[in-house]
């Protein structure tokens, strides 16, 4: 299979993609250039925010693999595992939301403020709009720099649709790529849907994938 930076070569189209092929755009530029400055932040404590399939994850780790640290989820949060983040300088915490122990995630920030550590939190929706009950955290929230991934412009979502095609072994013409950016939702879980459709029915039809197939899964 190819590296998903030959295709991008193949294709004569700009190579952009740096650190495990993540693809640095528009819409998620600032976030990037962000943890590549660490420590050189206005503040200790980073939100970034995107749907679902929009990278955060795949920043974070780009991050620890730079900087180290560690990786909590939130809805796991608990007294134990906040003990472990003692030694460490760089803390993640994953997908916060509302279902997750909001004296715990106080707690986390008072560990974070105190012992001069960083945290990088990931949420689909921005932090400052959160709806805590919790009005001290409320209040440390809006300590956070915030770091929004928008959703792709057709480069973005050229390189996604690659990267997801390249992932299962596909590739397609360049044309066919542009027919789906045209016509497909500016979403990045819309995009993995809609890869995921046109493969299961080229395998279906045991057809490769053309405009009747990528017609067909619009259709669905």
């Amino acid at each position: 299979m190819k590296s998903l930076n030959q295709l991008l070569l193949d294709f004569d189209y700009k190579q952009n993609f740096r650190d495990d092929d993540f693809y640095v755009g528009k819409s998620n530029f600032y976030p990037f250039e962000l943890i590549s400055n660490w420590p050189n932040w206005e503040k200790n404590f980073l939100n970034i925010s995107g749907e679902k399939f929009s990278g955060k994850t795949h920043l974070t780790n780009i991050f620890l693999k730079k900087f180290n640290g560690i990786k909590l989820e939130s809805s796991l949060l608990n007294n134990e595992n906040l003990q472990t983040i003692k030694p460490y300088q760089n803390i993640v915490l994953e997908n916060l939301n509302l279902n997750v122990s909001e004296e715990l995630i106080y707690t986390l920030f008072n560990i974070i403020d105190q012992d001069n550590k960083f945290l990088i939190i990931t949420s689909s929706t921005p932090i400052a709009e959160i709806d805590f009950m919790l009005e001290d955290l409320k209040s440390r929230t809006k300590n956070c720099l915030l770091a929004k991934i928008e959703n792709p412009d057709d480069e973005l979502m050229f390189a996604l649709i690659l990267k997801n095609l390249s992932d299962r072994q596909i590739t397609l013409d360049k044309k066919l790529i542009d027919f789906i950016i045209k016509r497909v939702e500016r979403s990045y879980g819309k995009i993995f849907e809609f890869i995921y459709k046109i493969d299961k029915i080229s395998l279906k039809k045991k057809k490769s994938i053309d405009f009747k197939i990528i017609n067909e899964a619009l259709e669905e």
